[in-house]
């Protein structure tokens, strides 16, 4: 059992679920989160999410090669922030885990500042990096008096959040609702019935969109925020004990793949792309305008018009973003290829370091 704990908070917050899950044969390993409680970096702050993400893989394969404990025998129980990272970590790395646990999943968190989200990042390209401290108050997460005076008193609870780790939460949290299906996991979601510190809709949404064959959606009447810490969470508790025992009673669920070229949600997704959007919708007028932009700076722009006779794709066209020097007619046409260089997708394939290198029989590039 792995358990992840909720945004400012740390493992230690969720120890008490070892006892009262009551499950003796079974191993329970929590962290705290990068930037949490005693683990390294600065406070409430992580280089993106993604990096919490890849943190709780490396978090899983070394308990597989230090304690033998493979992936097909790993649970999570998450709560909040904590059940957005595996989730993600489900949907993202597709490991077999026999269950997944979301405790207030907090795929949307509640500002409650109008067009708080937008201002945020608007602020952070002005100001760049800053920290926004929680308003969240402890009587706001459990009806639990004790609980509730441990999260004041604790030093290890942080309470700032980087804005752009909470910009990167908000967005992970978009995707995982929109690609829900992707995930094959049997999942228990847990829904606080009076949560103030995230939305239901999202987390219904998310249930709703699941591939799992197996699942379970919970809504708790009265609950705050800190689900699995509630004053009343004993018959909670015990409604996800059950569920485990199930999972680790029967064999792996491990969805078969082999039919997914003709009915899955990716199919799904490969006839929307391929479906032409009507020319006088919005998407159709959108699509318009670029075709007729890059049409345009084919006449300014050198690399614009390589990618005009050989393919954007086409190895000319790398080798010129390759030799990183803007080329075309006058200051506008420089202008235009230096712009469309900087692309994404370009701007990574650019930025090498040093000669290519052998390793294991593979080419590596260093990368800037």
């Amino acid at each position: 059992m792995i358990l992840l704990h909720r945004g400012h908070e740390h493992g230690g917050r969720m120890a008490h679920l070892v006892d009262e899950l009551d499950l003796p044969d079974h191993a329970f390993y929590a962290w705290d989160a990068r930037g949490h409680g005693r683990s390294p970096g600065r406070r409430g702050d992580a280089p993106s999410f993604a990096a919490l993400v890849r943190d709780l893989d490396v978090f899983v394969k070394h308990l597989a090669e230090v304690d033998g404990v493979p992936v097909e025998d790993v649970a999570l129980v998450a709560q909040s922030v904590g059940a957005v990272i595996g989730a993600a970590w489900v949907h993202d790395h597709a490991p077999s885990v026999r269950a997944l646990v979301l405790a207030a999943p907090a795929f949307r968190v509640k500002l409650y500042v109008p067009l708080a989200r937008p201002g945020l990042a608007l602020l952070r390209s002005v100001v760049g990096r800053f920290f926004v401290t929680s308003y969240v108050r402890s009587s706001w997460l459990t009806h639990d008096p004790a609980r509730a005076r441990s999260y004041d008193t604790d030093p290890l609870v942080t309470r700032p959040i980087s804005v752009d780790l909470l910009l990167d939460l908000a967005d992970a949290g978009d995707r995982l609702v929109a690609d829900a299906r992707a995930i094959s996991a049997p999942t228990m979601v847990l829904l606080s019935g009076s949560d103030a510190v995230v939305e239901h809709g999202p987390q219904h949404a998310f249930f709703v969109a699941l591939g799992s064959a197996t699942r379970e959606r919970h809504v708790l009447p009265g609950f705050f925020h800190d689900t699995l810490g509630e004053r009343d969470r004993a018959p909670v508790v015990e409604r996800v004990r059950a569920f485990l025992l199930d999972r680790f009673a029967a064999p792996v669920e491990v969805r078969s793949r082999v039919e997914d070229h003709r009915c899955s949600h990716t199919r799904d997704e490969a006839e929307a792309l391929a479906t032409p959007v009507p020319t006088t919708s919005l998407a159709g007028l959108r699509w318009a305008a670029v075709r007729l932009a890059l049409r345009l700076g084919g006449w300014f722009s050198e690399g614009l018009a390589l990618g005009h006779r050989t393919g954007f794709d086409s190895g000319a066209s790398l080798d010129y973003v390759y030799r990183d020097e803007a080329r075309g007619l006058g200051p506008v046409g420089r202008l235009v290829d230096r712009e469309d260089r900087e692309r994404v997708g370009w701007g990574k394939s650019r930025h090498r370091e040093g000669p290519p290198v052998v390793v294991n029989g593979l080419l590596i590039w260093g990368v800037k």
